[in-house]
């Protein structure tokens, strides 16, 4: 864990590292994913097709990983003082090596940038998210959060 009393103070955390804890990724979450976001290709779906296709077995949607970022970095970074934290946005994304029903995932996660701006901290991080046992991570994004200082 990445921790810092303020905002202030995450300039000096930048090259900092952290990781997360292991998460699997069901094919009940999948499905779910597949219905909340109307992609029901077969290769997230059909377990049957997908065993004979490319990938050997259902796989999670990519943009399903990705959106576990918020859980899967939870309390990596911990900053003190602030009023609230939010998403500023991604710059780059790229999926790698598609995950399995049944894999394990972690977040791996650099303070990469810590600048200063009139609404508060805007932090750079450099997210890995490895699957277990698997030569080549999930997915690596460029995200960026915003840290409101508490009002004193």
């Amino acid at each position: 864990m990445i921790a810092v009393d303020s905002p202030a103070e995450l300039a000096g955390v930048v090259g900092a590292t952290a990781t997360g804890e292991w998460f699997e990724i069901t094919q009940e979450r999948i499905a779910a994913f597949a219905e909340a976001t109307e992609d029901r290709q077969w290769i997230h779906l059909d377990a049957e097709r997908a065993a004979s296709g490319p990938f050997g077995g259902t796989i999670a949607h990519g943009y399903l990983t990705l959106s576990l970022l918020p859980r899967l970095t939870e309390g990596l970074l911990q900053v003190g003082e602030v009023a609230m934290a939010v998403n500023y946005g991604l710059d780059k994304v790229r999926f790698l090596q598609p995950v399995r029903a049944g894999a394990r995932v972690r977040a791996v996660t650099e303070v990469v940038s810590a600048d200063e701006t009139p609404q508060g901290v805007r932090v750079g991080m450099r997210t890995t998210v490895e699957i277990a046992d698997a030569p080549k991570p999930a997915l690596i994004a460029e995200t960026l959060a915003l840290f409101v200082p508490a009002a004193e």
